[in-house]
This record gives C-alpha cells, sequence and structure tokens, in this order.
C-alpha cells in the first residue's frame, strides 16, 4: 500500500488551490498552447520526482537492497494489496487526465497521457521494489497498474465520462488479545493515517456504476450509482494465520477463517451534482474518491447474509 499513500499525495497536490481549479475544470481550449503542455509536463516530472524522492527515502531507506529480482505475491492478502493497486493507477490516471484537459492537445493525446500516468508511476515503484530484498518486482502488481489505468483510459475513449468508476473505503479495525493486537500493530502500524492505508481487514473496494450514464431518458437521478465492493477479513499474514515470535512461540491462529466479502450498496457521485463553483467541482472530485456510506448488503465466501443499515 505504499503506493497508495504516494498517489493520494500527489493527487492531492494535482487538485489543491486557486491554480488546480482553474486548470482541472477549465473549457478545453480550441488549439494547442505549447506554453501550457510545458507548464503540465514540467509541474509532472517535478511531483513524480518529488514523490519518488519521497518515497525512497521514508519506504526503502530502511530495508535492505538487493539485486534486481522477481516475486510472486499473487496468493497474498485475498488480493486486497492488487485492489489498493488498481485503485492508485485509477485516481492518479484521472486527475491527471483532468489536468491534461486544459492543455489543449487533441483529445485523444489528454487521454493517452493523462490515463497512463498511473501506470508509468506506479511502474517506477515497481521497480524500486524489484531492488529491495523485502519484495521484488510482482508481474501481479504490474497487472493490476494497467487495469486501474484500462478502466480510465477505455471509458474516456468510449463515453468521454467515466460511468464506472472504483472507490475505497475504511473502517477501524477490532482485534481481540494482546498476541492480535501486537500482530496486527506490527503489520499495518499503529497510527490512524497507516491502519487506514495498511490494514487489509478493514478496507473495501467499491466498482461504482452510475445509472443514468447507462440510461440517458430514464427518471433516475443523475447522481445515484449502485456499488459493488470486495473486502477481506481475518487476515493476519499474506499467507496464513500463523506465525513465530522472537523467541520462536507458535502463535497459531489457522482456525480462524481467512475470509472474502462481497457486498452492494447504492451510492453517489459526486461530480454528477450540478454547481458552478469550482472549489466545490474540486471537492466533489476528491469525496468521489470515497464509496457514501450508506445501507449495504454483505455476502462472505463461507455463504454468511448480512444487512449492515449503514456500512463504510
Amino acid at each position: 500500500m505504499k503506493n497508495f499513500l504516494c498517489i493520494s499525495f500527489l493527487s492531492l497536490l494535482f487538485l489543491s488551490g486557486k491554480a488546480q481549479e482553474k486548470l482541472a475544470f477549465s473549457t478545453i481550449p480550441d488549439t494547442t498552447i505549447p506554453a501550457r503542455v510545458t507548464m503540465l509536463t514540467g509541474a509532472t516530472v517535478v511531483l513524480y520526482g518529488s514523490g519518488l524522492a519521497a518515497l525512497n527515502a521514508a519506504w526503502y531507506r530502511d530495508y535492505p537492497r538487493s539485486a534486481f529480482h522477481f516475486f510472486n505475491d499473487m496468493d497474498e492478502w485475498k488480493q486486497m494489496d492488487k485492489l489498493g493497486h488498481v485503485f492508485s493507477a485509477y485516481f492518479i490516471g484521472k486527475y491527471s487526465r483532468e489536468l491534461w484537459r486544459w492543455s489543449g492537445l487533441p483529445r485523444r493525446q489528454q487521454i493517452w497521457i493523462g490515463g497512463l500516468s498511473g501506470f508509468a508511476y506506479q511502474s517506477v515503484v515497481e521497480v524500486l521494489d524489484g531492488y529491495s530484498s523485502e519484495w521484488g518486482f510482482s508481474w501481479g502488481d504490474m497487472a493490476a497498474n494497467a487495469a486501474g489505468s484500462a478502466l480510465l483510459i477505455s471509458q474516456e475513449l468510449a463515453w468521454n465520462e467515466q460511468r464506472i468508476q472504483i472507490k475505497f473505503s475504511t473502517h477501524p479495525g477490532r482485534y481481540e488479545g494482546a498476541e492480535l493486537r501486537d500482530k496486527t500493530n506490527q503489520l499495518f502500524g499503529t497510527r490512524f493515517l497507516e491502519r487506514v492505508l495498511k490494514d487489509y481487514n478493514a478496507q473495501t473496494y467499491w466498482l461504482s456504476v452510475n445509472l443514468r450514464s447507462f440510461a440517458k431518458n430514464s427518471g433516475i437521478p443523475l447522481w445515484l450509482n449502485v456499488s459493488l465492493g470486495y473486502g477481506a477479513d481475518n487476515l493476519y499474514g499474506g499467507n496464513a494465520n500463523w506465525w513465530h515470535g522472537p523467541d520462536g512461540h507458535l502463535f497459531d491462529y489457522r482456525s480462524t477463517p481467512r475470509i472474502r466479502q462481497f457486498y452492494l450498496s447504492p451510492d453517489i457521485d459526486f461530480t454528477k451534482i450540478p454547481t458552478k463553483k469550482k472549489g466545490v467541482k474540486v471537492i466533489f472530485q476528491l469525496l468521489n474518491m470515497l464509496k457514501f456510506p450508506a445501507p449495504t448488503l454483505e455476502l462472505t465466501s463461507q455463504g454468511k447474509l448480512r444487512l449492515h443499515p449503514v456500512y463504510f
């Protein structure tokens, strides 16, 4: 989830301040303006470069380096980490595409340049992983990065809008007993932001579909979405629920099933709420990263069905 942290940070940088309000939501010019293209290119290089430098200092510095190598992590964390890659590539591409609307480049160039930004950034991070002895270059991560960018680009090319968006939600994880609390503190951190970004048991990823976009002449509210969510629970390690302590003692939680969770819930597309204020549009774009709390139906991989009055 380190990529999720950096991309969320970059996304906020992209959309902050008065200047970004003008960039992201201006009317597309009729002709290319070279100065704008140069400005956006330079800003992108600076932001990506500084983001990668910060990541290298904050994440990789404390771990030993190694020769470049590959690592197959497709079976870990019930694929929750892969959905984090999809989400990150999608949203950095989405915000970048909004900025490139301002450039004056032809529409398809805007889409490809902006849409591939997330994939490009995540690919560099994956190469850094390849030189870390703690991880490795993961083709599964690269496939997830490509999927996030592909979802964005394909919709822009086909519909010039995002009818199907990826969203995120999380809630505080609850762990009973000192052993589990110690283990999850090691895995997911102790600070609030760490937990939000790392606790796979608390996260849900959503495909949020705007109904009116597929039924233009219906009376369905413009902002109404329906969301399909995926999460997991009882994950106390990447592959298994047992581990050895520093003294060799075995902590065995294999009797606790590692489960998948599937959700169905209504949602709100904030970008479909009419407003003429550019600052409000920026806020709505940021809010659209998150699933709106709402009544939710949950089905687990064990066949248990549950209705949540409100779920986030």
